[in-house]
Order: C-alpha cells, then sequence, then structure tokens
C-alpha cells in the first residue's frame, strides 16, 4: 500500500467518526415530543390517565411565589404546593398573568377542583380567595380548562411519581 492510500483510509475513518459522534449527540440532546417526559426522575402526577410533569413548591418562599409572574405554563405542567400537613389553605391570584384550574388534594385524592380560574384585571383589584370545602395536604395548579379536558373531579385518585416518594412533608 502507498502512503496516499493510507492518509485517505486514515481520514476516511476520522470523517466517519466524526459523522458517527456528531450524530449520537444530536439523537442525544433532540428535544422531547410534547407530553414526553424527558427526564424519568422528574416528578409527575398521573388523574384519570392523564399525567402532568411537576415543578414542586415545597417551602414557604416557592409557595409564596407560586405561578405568579409567569406569563404561562407548558401545556400538560403543573405547579405542586406541599404542605406538611393537611388543612384549609386558600389561594389567590396575585400577579398572575394567566387563568389556571386549583385542585386540592388530600391522602392522593381530589377533594375540591376551582375552575378557570382568572388572573386579576388591574393591579388595584381586591384579589377573591379560593378556599376549599375540605382539608387538603397538596394543591396543584394546572391550565385552565385541563380539569373539565380530562375529567378531573372530587373524589378521583392521584397517583405521584418521581424519584422520592410525595408525602406531603416539605421534604420531597
Amino acid at each position: 500500500m502507498t502512503i496516499k492510500r493510507i492518509v485517505i483510509i486514515i481520514l476516511a475513518l476520522i470523517i466517519a467518526g466524526i459523522v458517527f459522534f456528531l450524530a449520537g449527540k444530536k439523537a442525544t440532546h433532540a428535544p422531547a415530543s410534547p407530553g414526553t417526559i424527558q427526564n424519568p426522575a422528574t416528578p409527575t402526577a398521573t388523574i384519570n390517565g392523564q399525567t402532568f410533569l411537576l415543578e414542586i413548591a415545597k417551602d414557604a418562599k416557592t409557595r409564596e411565589r407560586g405561578l405568579s409572574y409567569r406569563e404561562s405554563l407548558d401545556q400538560d405542567n403543573g405547579l405542586l404546593f406541599l404542605f406538611d400537613r393537611a388543612d384549609r389553605y386558600s389561594f389567590w391570584m396575585k400577579d398572575m398573568h394567566f387563568s389556571i384550574d386549583i385542585i386540592y388534594i388530600n391522602n392522593d385524592t381530589v377533594v375540591h377542583v376551582f375552575e378557570n380560574v382568572p388572573p386579576p384585571t388591574s393591579t388595584t383589584q381586591t384579589l377573591p380567595t379560593y378556599t376549599p370545602d375540605s382539608a387538603a395536604d397538596k394543591v396543584l395548579e394546572i391550565n385552565a380548562g385541563l380539569s373539565e379536558k380530562y375529567g378531573i373531579k372530587k373524589g378521583d385518585k392521584v397517583e405521584f411519581k418521581g424519584t422520592t416518594s410525595i408525602t406531603g412533608t416539605t421534604g420531597f
């Protein structure tokens, strides 16, 4: 074999290696399709066969902020508020920019649903509060209309998954 052929073979192997490397990177980092869980450790809640990807509000600071100041929430995502004990927690829509459904949960069972809760129409508006009929140890906020779309109602069971069991304590 001549040196020219050896150089050509080596270059071809290097180029092939680069192509396979880049193809693998692209497949690994391709965005997930809507509704696909990108990380199996991401906490989820499933109600009536519909799974929501969760952010967790487990301390006073994240519970106070909630979804305030955001312009939207990804479809089929939710913010789960965890409390140390069951109580009739009141929520309001301070600094909200979009409507939501508020689902109160106790012992992994839906105990109350407020549907299509609107954001305030002005900064001077007196804000209504939303308080359930019975105590809850978790509250799930999702996009408005999804409770109706998925038939979520009082008495429905909620299955939580993630790397750690969601127990209703701030130690999630």
